[in-house]
């Protein structure tokens, strides 16, 4: 699968947090949900990046993925505890796993530089969408205090993630879609 199809079902993944919106506003445990997958997608992707890649600056890339995002997630389980709220799976939480698995089973048939343009162009389009998500749906929607202070503290780390893929990026060629 080439990178320009991958990174459509990084976006198609995403869109459905925007047509949650639209249909029905997510609660806290179903956005509590949508963190956690979204988080997971991308660390999932970044430890098969790190065993897949040989490029020192994407498995760089990989590994802060990993980091960040599983930082991002532990801070969301111990505020999930904290409340005492059971995250609550929506169709978009488990369009985001169907979409992360999805992509994994495309990148695992890349090798080499093909490997390497799908996972960031995909870094690109996930981070775009997620930020998108977290601006016009998760912050807006999540009524408890700590949990949009969780969003509005992790928001950063995505813009950051977001401005590193599109150097490797650029640094490697964009692949043209």
């Amino acid at each position: 699968m080439n990178s320009c199809k991958i990174a459509i079902v990084a976006v198609m993944a995403c869109a459905a947090v925007g047509s949650q919106a639209q249909s029905a506003d997510p609660t806290d445990p179903q956005i509590a949900a949508i963190v956690v997958t979204a988080n997971q997608v991308d660390i999932d992707a970044g430890k098969l990046a790190m065993s897949r890649s040989q490029s020192k600056d994407v498995r760089a890339f990989a590994q802060e993925m990993v980091k960040d995002h599983g930082a991002v997630n532990k801070s969301a389980t111990a505020l999930v505890h904290k409340l005492k709220v059971t995250p609550e799976a929506s169709d978009t939480s488990q369009s985001l796993k169907k979409g992360g698995d999805d992509n994994l089973a495309d990148l695992r048939k890349l090798k080499g530089t093909e490997f390497n343009r799908a996972y960031i162009d995909h870094e690109v389009t996930y981070h775009e969408a997620v930020l998108d998500a977290i601006d016009k749906t998760l912050i807006p929607n999540a009524k408890n205090a700590e949990l949009k202070a969780l969003l509005e503290k992790s928001r950063p780390v995505f813009v950051e993630h977001l401005d590193h893929a599109k150097h490797l990026q650029a640094s490697m060629g964009k692949t043209g879609g």
